[in-house]
């Protein structure tokens, strides 16, 4: 077989694996009342390979990954990969085991006081996913959320308050709706939002 043809044959194989998941949309990956989401819910590669992705972020966090968490016992438990210094004693660090690459957090005074993810899932507790339009947010949060720009006027997020945390779904750089989802305090993930890093 010649190599356009490989590459044809794998293309229409995995296009006819991708297809059912793409039309079941996002109703079918909600999970089941009482249960996780079934294995097809949590896409093709997570299904293929036995991950378990986390299915939903609340302002509490995800799985170990609990606002507030310190960053020595994630560490010391193996929950921890790789950390990296930012500015004004914040520390930014990826997860391990089957949510590395789906999770990305940060650390102040070392205590988890954000987790976000640029992937789908997970979703918020109300079905809000990266990848939806601002309008489809919208539809979802009705007056518990609301479209807001930062300090700047040059960057718009759709933000929801519950309590004195927030979830906060942050454009693309490249195409209209959710790039980023994120979750924490408002004095850490909202000021940061509208004033940018301290340095």
């Amino acid at each position: 077989m010649n190599r356009p043809t490989i590459l044809l044959t794998t293309a229409a194989l995995a296009f006819g694996t991708l297809a059912p998941v793409a039309v079941a949309g996002p109703a079918a990956a909600a999970p089941r009342a009482g249960g996780t989401a079934p294995a097809s819910a949590r896409g093709p590669l997570a299904a293929a390979f036995g991950h378990s992705h986390p299915q939903v972020l609340s302002v509490a966090g995800a799985g170990v990954y609990r606002i507030g968490a310190s960053l020595r016992t994630l560490t010391t438990n193996g929950h921890i990969d790789w950390t990296a210094p930012g500015c004004g004693g914040v520390v930014h660090a990826g997860v391990t085991g089957s949510w590395a690459g789906v999770l990305l957090l940060a650390f102040r005074d070392g205590r988890l006081v954000e987790v976000g993810t640029a992937t789908a899932p997970p979703r918020s507790p109300a079905g809000a996913t990266v990848g939806m339009s601002f309008d489809e947010l919208e539809a979802i949060y009705g007056r518990r959320g609301s479209l807001v720009r930062n300090d700047a006027g040059d960057a718009e997020a759709y933000l929801v308050r519950v309590g004195s945390r927030v979830e906060l779904f942050t454009g693309h750089p490249i195409r209209p709706g959710v790039g980023y989802f994120q979750v924490g305090p408002a004095d850490f993930v909202e000021r940061n939002f509208r004033q940018g890093s301290a340095c």
